[in-house]
C-alpha cells in the first residue's frame, strides 16, 4: 500500500494531509492545519504527528512562472524540446532574464484556436527557490514538488467534453482552466487569503485567531434581509479583496475563448460562509460551488468541511501518488531514490543436480555423444544467427539514416513555408488591423452622437423613479457606459428596492447591476450600485 504526505506551505501556515492508496482506493489517514514560527520545527512536527518518518513527501512549488508558446503539431518529441527550450532562450532574452538561473517544466494541449498547433504550457521557477524549499525537510523524503495551480485539479471529477474552471484562493489565487478533462491554462490573481490574514492579523497579531475570524464571518448576498454589524465586524478587511478575486476571475474567463460549463471554488477563503453565493453573483451563466475531493464521502464523524480545508494538501498528496500530470514534477530523482532490492532467485540452487552432465574424461557413451552434437549444432545455429543480425542491423541502420536526412529536409522545407505563411499572415493582419481602426473610428463616433442625451436622460429617469427615502449622495459615468451611483437610506430594503427598480424599469441593464455590501454609518447605510447604460 503506498502513503504520501501532502504538504502546501505558505508563510505561517502548513496544511497537510496524508493519504494512502490500495489499488483503487484512496484513504486519508490524517490531515490538518498547523500555524507556525519556524518552518522547520512545524515540518518535523507535522512528520512526527503523522508518522510519516519513511513516507514520500509532496509540497507545492512557490513563486512560479507560467508562459505560453504555440508549436507546429507534427514535430517529433525531439524537435518539439528543442524548439520549446529555443523559444524560451529567446524570451529569456528579450525580458533580460537569466535562463541559467531558471528550472522549467511543460506540458502540451491541442490549440483551440488552430489545430495544425499545440500549445506549450511553459513553468518557470529560480532554482535558488528550489534549494531553499528541499533544505527545511533535512533529510526527509521530498518526492514531488509541483506547481499547486496545476495539481489542484487532481480533486475535480470530471467528465468528459465538460470546461471547468477551478478558482484556487490560496496566499494569492490561481485560476485553472480545464477542457474536456485537460489542463488548458493558469492564470495568477495576486489578491488571496494572503492579503485577508495579513490585514486581520495587524489587528489581533495572531494568524490562528485570524483564520477563525474568517470561519466565523458571513458574507451577505443580495438577496440578504439584513445586516449583522457585529458578526460582520471584519468585512472590510474581507470584502475587497473577495471582490477583486471574484472580479478578475470574471474578466479572464469572459476574455479567455473557452466557454465554461462549471466553477469551482477552493483555497483558505472558502471557510468564509455564503462564498459560493457570493461568486455565483458575479457569474450568470456558469454554475459555482464548492469544490470537493472526489474521492472522499461526507461521514457523521468527520465533516466534508473538514477536508475542503485542506484541499490543497490533498492535492499535493494525490500528485506524489501519480495522479494528475507526472511531468511537471520539479524535484529530480537520482538513482538512489529510484534504488529497490531485487531478488535473483529463490533457495539453494548449489544442491540442484543437472539433469545432463558429462566428465570430458574417458570414453563417451552414446549419451555425452549426442550432448556434443546438439551442443555444436546450437553453436553453430547461434553463430549463424549472429551474423545475419549483424548484416541486418547495418542494412536498417542505413536505411535509418537516409530515411533521417529525407526527414530532416523536409521539416526544413515544411518551417520555410510556415515561415511563409506567418509573412503573409503578418500582411493580412496589419491590413486587418487598419480596417479595424477604421471601424473603431466610426464606432466611437456613432457612439458618442449615440450617448450625447443618455446621462440626461438617466438623470431624468432616476427622479421619477427613486423611492422616499433613498438619497443619492453621487453618479459618475466612469468608463463608457459603466456608471456608478452612491446611495443611502435609512433602511436597507429601501436600498434593495432602489437597486430592483433599476434593474427592472431598464435604467440600467439588468444583467450588469451589482451592489456592495450596506455599510452602516451613524443612522445611514451606504451602498454603491454599478452597471451599464442600456
Amino acid at each position: 500500500m503506498a502513503s504520501c504526505l501532502g504538504m502546501y506551505i505558505e508563510p505561517n501556515i502548513i496544511k497537510y494531509a496524508k493519504v494512502s492508496k490500495d489499488h483503487d482506493i484512496l484513504t486519508v489517514e490524517s490531515f490538518g492545519i498547523k500555524f507556525y514560527d519556524k518552518l522547520g520545527d512545524a515540518i518535523k512536527q507535522i512528520i512526527e504527528d503523522t508518522y510519516s518518518f519513511k513516507v514520500p513527501i509532496s509540497i507545492n512549488l512557490s513563486e512560479e512562472v507560467y508562459d505560453y508558446f504555440y508549436m507546429f503539431s507534427l514535430l517529433t518529441k525531439n524537435d518539439m524540446k528543442k524548439a520549446i527550450a529555443t523559444e524560451f532562450e529567446s524570451y529569456c532574452a528579450e525580458k533580460q532574464i537569466n535562463r541559467n538561473a531558471l528550472e522549467t517544466r511543460y506540458a502540451l494541449v491541442n490549440s483551440l484556436d488552430d489545430k495544425d498547433r499545440v500549445k506549450v504550457i511553459h513553468i518557470s521557477v529560480n532554482k535558488a527557490t528550489l534549494d531553499t524549499m528541499s533544505h527545511d525537510f533535512g533529510d526527509h523524503t521530498v518526492t514531488s514538488i509541483t506547481p499547486l495551480g496545476i495539481s489542484i485539479s487532481n480533486l475535480a471529477n470530471l467528465n468528459p467534453k465538460e470546461n471547468v474552471a477551478i478558482i484556487n484562493m490560496e496566499k494569492e489565487t490561481t485560476l485553472t482552466t480545464i477542457v474536456d478533462q485537460k489542463i488548458y491554462s493558469v492564470d495568477k490573481i495576486p489578491e488571496g487569503s494572503g492579503t485577508v490574514l495579513d490585514s486581520i492579523n495587524l489587528k489581533e497579531n495572531s494568524y490562528s485567531k485570524a483564520y477563525e475570524i474568517c470561519k466565523n464571518t458571513t458574507i451577505y448576498t443580495m438577496e440578504g434581509k439584513e445586516l449583522q454589524d457585529e458578526a460582520n465586524e471584519y468585512l472590510e478587511d474581507i470584502m475587497p479583496t473577495v471582490y477583486q478575486i471574484a472580479n478578475k476571475a470574471k474578466e479572464i474567463i469572459n476574455t479567455n475563448n473557452v466557454k465554461i460549463d462549471k466553477i469551482y471554488i477552493t483555497g483558505t477563503l472558502t471557510v468564509i460562509n455564503n462564498i459560493d453565493l457570493y461568486f455565483q453573483e458575479f457569474f450568470s451563466t456558469e454554475k459555482c460551488e464548492i469544490l470537493k475531493p472526489f474521492f472522499i464521502k461526507d461521514t457523521v464523524k468527520i465533516s466534508m468541511q473538514d477536508y475542503i480545508e485542506v484541499n490543497s494538501a490533498l492535492a499535493l498528496a494525490l500528485q506524489g501518488l501519480e495522479y494528475g500530470l507526472r511531468d511537471i514534477n520539479f524535484k529530480k530523482v537520482t538513482w538512489k531514490n529510484q534504488l529497490s532490492a531485487i531478488s535473483f532467485g529463490k533457495g539453494d540452487n548449489s544442491k540442484q543436480e543437472s539433469k545432463f552432465s558429462f566428465e570430458l574424461g574417458g570414453e563417451l557413451d552414446n549419451a555425452d555423444i549426442w550432448l556434443l552434437r546438439t551442443a555444436g549444432g546450437i553453436l553453430f545455429l547461434t553463430i549463424i544467427y549472429i551474423c545475419f543480425s549483424m548484416f541486418l542491423n547495418s542494412g536498417i541502420s542505413k536505411k535509418n539514416s537516409e530515411v533521417a536526412d529525407v526527414k530532416a529536409d523536409t521539416q526544413l522545407q515544411m518551417l520555410a513555408i510556415t515561415e511563409d505563411i506567418s509573412n503573409v499572415n503578418a500582411k493580412a493582419n496589419q491590413y486587418i488591423q487598419l480596417k479595424d481602426n477604421l471601424e473603431n473610428i466610426r464606432k466611437e463616433v456613432q457612439e458618442k452622437n449615440k450617448t450625447k442625451k443618455t446621462i440626461p436622460n438617466l438623470l431624468s429617469q432616476i427622479m421619477f423613479s427613486i423611492p422616499q427615502g433613498v438619497q443619492i449622495t453621487s453618479i459618475e459615468n466612469t468608463t463608457n457606459n459603466h456608471i456608478v451611483i452612491k446611495a443611502q437610506a435609512r433602511q436597507h430594503e429601501q436600498l434593495g428596492y432602489f437597486k430592483a427598480i433599476l434593474r427592472t424599469q431598464g435604467i440600467l441593464k439588468s444583467d450588469t447591476v451589482v451592489s456592495t455590501n450596506g455599510v452602516k454609518e451613524n443612522d445611514l447605510v451606504k451602498i454603491v450600485i454599478e452597471g451599464e447604460l442600456p
